[in-house]
């Protein structure tokens, strides 16, 4: 299967470009920094192409020859959940991308939104909830779900929504919860400041995250809206207390330093049913690969 990844320099992304080569894709790698992806391990192993996705002048075409499934990772602009550019940019210059990318020929898109598409609801989330997104970022990654079906009604292709909720590993955001503890305590902090840490999140390892990406990807047959979560609560003290005893590291922790968010509910998680029956099923594996078009 050869599979066009978007924003595979990012921080899944480069994982699941990982992910997609361990089960023998071939990948057409995009990002638009080049020396950036000079620096990944699989560089070798990949057609990287440097390219901004959202220039008018690219030559999706070309991009997509040969292309099976896209992979659409790339958003710029993360973590700023609330600028407005996200559905003032993002979300049209994102449609238009993929609308191409669809009329050139890919009949298999998979794209990551986000559990912020739910909002303010708290306690468990499946797929079947309606979203009441509450900032821009939430937004404007539903809006883009919701043109992308429309589209579906007059363009033929296969959707895989996949809603990612809170990732961590390698590679993530420096100012991150756990980067910043990591970083604390190897800077040999005697405090770390956080909030109370009462707030229940559902984390998920980012090699864990991109391998049920990968199998999400190889189930041609599935269309639809998936949760990427661990199904499993977790306070944000008892995720920080759980890092630093696997790191054998001793360091105080200012709960309450920083109030609680005001665009995240206090207790939320992901329904993995669907995910879980989703990975059950036979994967595409058996596909014609590279090696064996080449014959």
């Amino acid at each position: 299967m050869h599979v066009l990844v978007t924003g595979a320099t990012g921080f899944v992304g480069r994982h699941l470009v990982s992910a997609l080569l361990e089960r023998g894709c071939c990948v057409r790698a995009v990002a638009r920094n080049a020396e950036v992806a000079q620096s990944m391990a699989w560089i070798d192993s990949v057609e990287f192409v440097a390219a901004d996705i959202h220039a008018a002048d690219l030559d999706v075409v070309a991009l997509t020859e040969g292309i099976d499934v896209l992979a659409h990772l790339a958003w710029p602009g993360l973590p700023n959940y609330q600028a407005l550019f996200h559905f003032e940019h993002n979300l049209f210059a994102d449609y238009a991308f993929i609308k191409r990318v669809i009329e050139a020929g890919v009949s298999q898109v998979l794209v990551t939104g986000t559990c912020f598409e739910y909002g303010m609801q708290n306690g468990p989330l499946d797929e079947d909830v309606i979203p009441q997104p509450s900032n821009p970022y939430g937004l404007a990654k539903n809006t883009l779900r919701l043109f992308l079906e429309s589209f579906q009604q007059e363009h033929l292709f296969t959707l895989q929504w996949v809603r990612l909720f809170y990732l961590h590993g390698a590679g993530q955001n420096p100012n991150s919860l756990l980067a910043s503890l990591d970083r604390a305590v190897e800077a040999g902090d005697k405090s770390f400041n956080m909030s109370a840490g009462e707030q229940l999140r559902d984390y998920l390892a980012i090699d864990t995250t991109a391998g049920y990406l990968a199998e999400i990807l190889l189930r041609r047959d599935f269309s639809g809206v998936i949760n990427c979560c661990s199904g499993q609560p977790i306070s944000v003290r008892a995720l920080v207390e759980q890092q630093l005893s696997a790191r054998g590291a001793s360091i105080e922790l200012n709960l309450g330093h920083y109030s609680y968010s005001a665009h995240e509910p206090m207790a939320f998680w992901g329904v993995t049913e669907r995910l879980q029956q989703v990975l059950a099923r036979p994967s595409s594996l058996q596909m014609t690969c590279c090696a064996e078009r080449d014959n």
